[in-house]
């Protein structure tokens, strides 16, 4: 890993290095995306069976385009039974995290008949994406349709590609029923997305659609948003460490590669304040890419996107990681409970050494759909939140409106809409 002092000028260079990962910068698929999506609003399922014929290889129909119980059952028996448990303990976590976000609708009174209050409710039906193939991952699925179900949404659906032989990876099967998958389609891609956010004959038109997917998946969504609410536009994974000269460079070293292993438009990011543990991590890296499997893939996305950023001082290092504003940040310091309080943006913190960023991936319980590329500084993990949906309740009196109607009426006036102020007055005519 390349090794640079921070400097102002380091930093704005290393930010517009970042940036070019943003799937906002892929405009040249736009237009592919934007014909798929539309040929699915005018087809419907017959847009669905051809794209599926043409990307997937297998023959879709309306018969066979949705998951069935013995499908369902054929996947729990081909599933290690010990991965099912792990997923199960994954899923009680994630669940317990969640439960506490859960928020109540609520009602304020006054003495002169003024009440206004909250109304907080579950969208109605929610649809999750999930990547298939070598790209498949339950943890995400778990991540993506607990918080759903933890909402009280009442209709989670979701898509995912077969293979050539029309079969669902096994894994994802087994973690959508652990997690609550209503029902499960056999779609994939730009058209998944078009299918979920206006509906064909056989997948519903959903309110929410969640989940990761390639660079196609991620324009459908973006394209398709204000027609259905969507969770973001999610570009590579990204990991930031804080270090000082207390860490442990191999396992500084171990967590940098766990997210560069992801693609090669990883990001991963040393900041330190100790010269020595920059050496020694770089050399424990050197060891570690002669072990693992995907190291071709870590290389190119180092070779890019990895560096090891020298520091003054350890407030130098958290306004520089407030500056980038990581998906996940590593805090492995002397007293990273304090350095804490100086981070305001990323996505998820890790603090000491025992708490690594895999572990936040699959167990801990905290959501693990999180905004990248700068984006912490104005949006959040995935949450109960984004399930939910609030009507603003308000009613007055007689006597409630009396005391305002004048302030009202003068209001509109200034804006010049007549109509408003007439709206009020009418009440209080003699």
């Amino acid at each position: 890993m390349r090794t640079i002092r921070l400097t102002k000028e380091t930093q704005k260079d290393l930010l517009n290095s970042l940036l070019k990962r943003s799937p906002n910068n892929y405009a040249k698929y736009e237009f592919v995306v934007a014909e798929i999506i539309d040929k699915v609003r005018e087809e419907g399922d017959a847009a669905i069976f051809s794209y599926t014929k043409k990307f997937d290889k297998w023959e879709m129909n309306a018969d066979n385009i949705r998951v069935t119980e013995q499908e369902m059952e054929e996947a729990f028996a081909e599933a290690e039974p010990e991965f099912i448990e792990v997923m199960k303990r994954s899923a009680a976590n994630i669940e317990a995290f969640h439960q506490k976000q859960l928020r109540n609708s609520w009602i304020d009174t006054k003495s002169d008949g003024t009440i206004l209050g909250q109304r907080i409710l579950p969208v109605s039906i929610s649809g999750v994406y999930v990547p298939g193939g070598k790209a498949a991952y339950p943890s995400s699925l778990l991540m993506n349709v607990i918080p759903a179900r933890v909402a009280g949404v009442r209709r989670i659906i979701m898509t995912t590609p077969a293979g050539a032989d029309g079969k669902v990876n096994p894994g994802t099967l087994v973690a959508a029923k652990i997690a609550g998958v209503h029902e499960i389609y056999k779609v994939g891609g730009a058209q998944a997305i078009a299918a979920m956010a206006f509906g064909t004959e056989s997948i519903p038109k959903v309110d929410k659609i969640t989940g990761p997917g390639n660079i196609f998946v991620a324009l459908a969504k973006k394209a398709c948003f204000g027609y259905v609410s969507i969770d973001s536009i999610a570009g590579p994974s990204e990991i930031l460490i804080i270090a000082d000269e207390t860490a442990n460079p191999r396992y500084v070293a171990a967590d940098l590669l766990s997210q560069a292993e992801h693609d090669e438009l990883a990001s991963a990011i040393l900041i330190t304040t100790s010269e020595r543990l920059a050496e020694q991590v770089s050399g424990q890296i050197d060891v570690f890419l002669k072990e693992l499997s995907r190291s071709k893939i870590i290389k190119a996305s180092l070779e890019q996107y990895g560096y090891i950023l020298l520091a003054d001082s350890l407030e130098d290092a958290a306004a520089a990681a407030n500056a980038i504003a990581s998906e996940h940040l590593e805090i492995l310091t002397k007293d990273p409970y304090y350095m804490m309080t100086k981070i305001e943006n990323a996505g998820a913190i890790f603090l000491g050494e025992y708490s690594s960023e895999p572990l936040g991936d699959y167990y801990a319980g905290p959501n693990h759909i999180l905004p990248t590329n700068g984006t912490a500084k104005f949006f959040s993990p995935l949450s109960v939140d984004d399930f939910m949906k609030k009507s603003s309740i308000i009613a007055y009196s007689r006597e409630a409106l009396e005391k305002a109607h004048r302030d009202i009426e003068l209001f509109a006036e200034k804006e010049g809409l007549t109509a408003h102020a007439n709206s009020i007055k009418v009440r209080f005519e003699s």
